[in-house]
Protein backbone atom coordinates (compact mmCIF):
# COMPACT_ATOMS: atom_id res chain seq x y z
CA UNK A 1 0.00 0.00 0.00
CA UNK A 2 1.66 3.14 -1.25
CA UNK A 3 0.27 6.40 0.09
CA UNK A 4 1.32 10.01 0.48
CA UNK A 5 4.96 10.48 1.63
CA UNK A 6 5.90 6.81 1.07
CA UNK A 7 9.53 6.40 -0.01
CA UNK A 8 10.13 4.00 -2.92
CA UNK A 9 13.22 2.65 -4.67
CA UNK A 10 13.41 3.49 -8.36
CA UNK A 11 14.58 0.33 -10.18
CA UNK A 12 15.20 1.73 -13.66
CA UNK A 13 18.22 3.53 -15.12
CA UNK A 14 16.48 6.91 -15.42
CA UNK A 15 18.82 8.45 -12.83
CA UNK A 16 16.60 8.43 -9.75
CA UNK A 17 17.50 6.21 -6.80
CA UNK A 18 14.84 7.08 -4.19
CA UNK A 19 11.50 8.79 -4.85
CA UNK A 20 8.67 9.96 -2.58
CA UNK A 21 5.00 9.47 -3.43
CA UNK A 22 3.17 12.78 -3.87
CA UNK A 23 -0.21 11.51 -5.10
CA UNK A 24 -2.00 8.26 -5.94
CA UNK A 25 -3.75 8.69 -9.27
CA UNK A 26 -7.53 8.16 -9.55
CA UNK A 27 -7.95 6.56 -6.12
CA UNK A 28 -8.84 7.43 -2.56
CA UNK A 29 -6.91 4.49 -1.11
CA UNK A 30 -3.34 3.25 -1.22
CA UNK A 31 -1.71 2.17 -4.47
CA UNK A 32 -0.99 -1.48 -5.21
CA UNK A 33 1.17 -3.14 -7.87
CA UNK A 34 0.37 -1.73 -11.30
CA UNK A 35 -1.15 1.55 -10.06
CA UNK A 36 0.04 4.91 -11.36
CA UNK A 37 1.36 7.46 -8.88
CA UNK A 38 3.04 10.89 -8.97
CA UNK A 39 6.46 11.01 -7.32
CA UNK A 40 9.17 13.52 -6.41
CA UNK A 41 12.80 12.48 -6.94
CA UNK A 42 14.58 12.60 -3.56
CA UNK A 43 17.98 11.08 -4.38
CA UNK A 44 19.89 10.74 -7.64
CA UNK A 45 21.82 7.66 -8.69
CA UNK A 46 25.55 7.97 -9.34
CA UNK A 47 26.65 6.60 -12.71
CA UNK A 48 30.36 5.96 -13.16
CA UNK A 49 32.12 4.21 -16.01
CA UNK A 50 35.09 2.27 -14.61
CA UNK A 51 36.42 1.18 -18.02
CA UNK A 52 39.36 3.57 -18.60
CA UNK A 53 39.24 5.70 -15.49
CA UNK A 54 36.78 8.17 -16.98
CA UNK A 55 33.57 8.92 -15.20
CA UNK A 56 30.31 9.82 -16.84
CA UNK A 57 28.92 13.05 -15.43
CA UNK A 58 25.72 12.66 -13.50
CA UNK A 59 24.02 15.32 -15.61
CA UNK A 60 24.92 13.50 -18.83
CA UNK A 61 23.70 10.08 -17.71
CA UNK A 62 20.69 11.08 -15.59
CA UNK A 63 17.40 11.73 -17.31
CA UNK A 64 15.88 13.11 -14.10
CA UNK A 65 17.20 15.40 -11.37
CA UNK A 66 16.56 15.79 -7.67
CA UNK A 67 13.26 17.61 -7.09
CA UNK A 68 11.68 16.58 -10.41
CA UNK A 69 7.99 15.63 -10.31
CA UNK A 70 7.30 12.56 -12.46
CA UNK A 71 4.72 9.84 -13.00
CA UNK A 72 5.58 6.29 -11.93
CA UNK A 73 4.14 2.77 -11.80
CA UNK A 74 4.35 0.70 -8.62
CA UNK A 75 6.07 -2.64 -9.36
CA UNK A 76 6.73 -4.02 -5.83
CA UNK A 77 5.10 -3.43 -2.45
CA UNK A 78 6.08 -4.59 1.02
CA UNK A 79 2.41 -5.08 1.92
CA UNK A 80 1.09 -8.64 1.53
CA UNK A 81 -1.13 -9.12 -1.51
CA UNK A 82 -3.38 -12.15 -2.07
CA UNK A 83 -3.78 -13.24 -5.66
CA UNK A 84 -7.00 -14.75 -7.04
CA UNK A 85 -5.42 -18.25 -7.03
CA UNK A 86 -4.91 -18.00 -3.24
CA UNK A 87 -1.15 -17.39 -3.18
CA UNK A 88 0.15 -14.52 -1.05
CA UNK A 89 2.97 -12.30 -2.35
CA UNK A 90 5.12 -9.93 -0.28
CA UNK A 91 8.27 -8.16 -1.47
CA UNK A 92 11.14 -6.83 0.63
CA UNK A 93 10.73 -3.21 -0.44
CA UNK A 94 8.52 -0.72 -2.23
CA UNK A 95 9.71 -0.04 -5.77
CA UNK A 96 8.56 1.84 -8.85
CA UNK A 97 9.47 2.58 -12.46
CA UNK A 98 9.39 6.17 -13.75
CA UNK A 99 7.21 6.76 -16.82
CA UNK A 100 6.37 9.74 -19.01
CA UNK A 101 2.83 11.10 -19.35
CA UNK A 102 2.16 8.78 -22.30
CA UNK A 103 2.90 5.77 -20.07
CA UNK A 104 6.25 4.71 -21.54
CA UNK A 105 9.21 4.01 -19.22
CA UNK A 106 11.85 6.76 -19.02
CA UNK A 107 14.67 4.28 -18.42
CA UNK A 108 15.79 1.56 -20.80
CA UNK A 109 16.73 -1.11 -18.26
CA UNK A 110 15.20 -2.47 -15.03
CA UNK A 111 17.06 -3.94 -12.04
CA UNK A 112 15.18 -6.55 -10.03
CA UNK A 113 11.93 -8.45 -10.16
CA UNK A 114 8.48 -6.97 -10.75
CA UNK A 115 5.02 -8.24 -9.84
CA UNK A 116 3.12 -10.23 -12.47
CA UNK A 117 0.03 -8.08 -11.76
CA UNK A 118 1.46 -5.62 -14.28
CA UNK A 119 0.31 -7.95 -17.07
CA UNK A 120 -3.32 -7.57 -16.00
CA UNK A 121 -2.92 -3.78 -15.83
CA UNK A 122 -1.54 -3.58 -19.42
CA UNK A 123 2.02 -2.51 -18.51
CA UNK A 124 3.57 -4.92 -21.04
CA UNK A 125 6.48 -2.58 -21.89
CA UNK A 126 7.64 -2.66 -18.24
CA UNK A 127 7.28 -6.46 -18.16
CA UNK A 128 9.40 -6.81 -21.30
CA UNK A 129 12.21 -4.71 -19.76
CA UNK A 130 12.18 -6.61 -16.44
CA UNK A 131 14.64 -9.50 -15.99
CA UNK A 132 12.04 -11.52 -14.04
CA UNK A 133 8.43 -11.20 -12.93
CA UNK A 134 7.19 -13.02 -9.86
Amino acid sequence: MIQLKTMLNCIDNSGAAVVECAKVMKMHRGAKIGDRIIVVVQKQRNFTDTGKGTSVGTSAANKVRRGDVRHAVVVRTAKKYQRPDGSVVKFDDNACVLINKAGEPIGTRLNGVVGVELRKMKWSKILSLAPMHL
